[in-house]
């Protein structure tokens, strides 16, 4: 079926959020100015976010697709019109281990701890506190701009 990509408006906000719950990440910052939408008529079938950080660094983020669309490339278009959005700024996202493969089709790569921005240095190491109980493990991934 098809879909269109666009910007977010306040009409998508309780659909944002529903994805965001039910697709279990982080809830935090959802502001829906920054979300690009994949929309098939008037439903909402992917979203993802660029979450500007105080330290400057930029992270796509809140990606989710709906189950019965998974698979079909809407996050990839997601991700790729994401990234085109930035123009040349870096980016940054955290992930589960098992995704980095996924996200370096579109040029992302696993940065070590000594090489990441203040919010993640500080954010991280709390996450995967709580990930490492659900035997994850969360990782940070940089596309130079």
């Amino acid at each position: 079926m098809p879909y269109t990509i666009r910007p977010a408006t306040v009409a998508d906000q309780p659909t944002i959020r529903r994805m965001v719950r039910d697709a279990g990440i982080n809830p935090m910052n959802l502001k829906w100015p920054n979300f690009l939408v994949a929309a098939d008529g008037r439903a909402i079938v992917g979203i993802g976010q660029v979450k500007a950080h105080r330290d400057g660094s930029r992270e796509l983020a809140s990606m989710a697709v709906v189950k019965e669309r998974q698979g079909h490339g809407i996050g990839g278009a997601i991700v790729n019109a994401l990234i085109a959005s930035q123009g040349d700024r870096t980016l940054y996202l955290t992930c589960r281990r098992q995704l980095e493969g996924y996200y370096e089709r579109f040029g992302f790569r696993r940065i070590e701890r000594q090489d990441h921005p203040a919010y993640f240095a500080r954010m991280l190491p709390v996450v995967n506190l709580f990930a490492r109980l659900a035997r994850m493990e969360i990782i940070l991934m940089r596309r130079p701009g």
